[in-house]
């Protein structure tokens, strides 16, 4: 109890202190989570210096999240989404702390403990999945784009505009992040951008290997134009489509494995269900 009460006051005192330094700053702002969670804890990892140490950490954070949400996102929004993450865990130690007082159990304590350890490492391997994810769905999608592409630039349609063709869907990949950079693409094109830049901008916002061998196969060709470009399309098509192969087995494999869980936890209230009648016979 005593551990309890000392941890629940010092947390509460350091939260505290976090907040009023935030105002102070003239940063508390209208919404509830920055000001009472992400703002009052970026002041202190500001003033602690601990957001120098995790400065490794952080760099790699913020190349997913920029990924995740564009150009736009900026180093000042994933310092943000930093201590809006230990904040979160921050006061889940906090509540543990306080319901260990009210109940007087000292295991809430340490329930909150582990939930402030827990919290931000699934906030931030949530990040990562994403990530992974959307790399994924690019290579899923690549090799159709490419397929739509070998056609029209063997119906006798520019390169450009090709892409723009590729880019215009309506079905379940209208909103597929390879087709929303691509529109992009397109856009930069439009405003008067050269296509070998706006291809390269596009290669990196997307971040997948194998998008930028299919950049560089395009800018390598697409002067040349006709069956060479076609020709050289069709070669990476090959390995691109093996490579989709290789992310549906890898995702077929997930699956099932997730569904272990589940098929282990059925199988034991089987048993129980099973063998409860036959133990209350011998019983009576």
């Amino acid at each position: 109890m005593i551990a309890a009460w000392a941890a629940g006051l010092l947390l509460t005192i350091v939260w505290v202190f976090g907040i009023v330094e935030n105002e102070r700053a003239g940063e508390g702002g209208k919404e509830p989570k920055r000001r009472w969670i992400s703002g009052p804890f970026l002041r202190l990892l500001l003033r602690s210096g601990l957001l120098e140490r995790l400065q490794p950490l952080a760099a790699g954070l913020h190349g997913k999240l920029l990924i995740l949400n564009g150009q736009a996102w900026s180093a000042d929004a994933s310092r943000e989404f930093i201590a809006e993450s230990l904040g979160t865990g921050y006061a889940a130690m906090c509540g543990g702390a306080w319901l260990g007082v009210l109940s007087g159990e000292p295991a809430m304590l340490y329930i909150g403990l582990l939930l402030g350890v827990v919290v931000p490492a699934a906030k931030w391997k949530d990040v990562s999945g994403k990530v992974e994810r959307r790399k994924q769905d690019i290579v899923l999608l690549l090799p159709e784009l490419l397929n739509k592409l070998m056609l029209l630039l063997g119906a006798g349609e520019t390169l450009q505009r090709a892409l723009v063709r590729c880019a215009e869907r309506n079905d379940r990949h209208a909103q597929h992040p390879l087709l929303l950079e691509l529109r992009k693409v397109n856009e930069s094109v439009r405003n008067g951008e050269s296509f070998p830049a706006a291809m390269e901008v596009f290669s990196r916002r997307c971040g997948v290997q194998e998008v930028s061998v299919f950049t560089t196969t395009m800018l390598l060709n697409y002067r040349r134009g006709g069956d060479r470009l076609v020709l050289s399309l069709k070669e990476l098509s090959y390995s691109l489509w093996e490579k989709r192969k290789a992310v549906v087995r890898s995702r077929g494999e997930e699956a099932s494995s997730k569904l272990v869980f589940p098929l282990v936890g059925i199988f034991f209230v089987l048993m129980v269900l099973v063998a409860s009648p036959a133990i209350l016979m011998m019983r009576g």
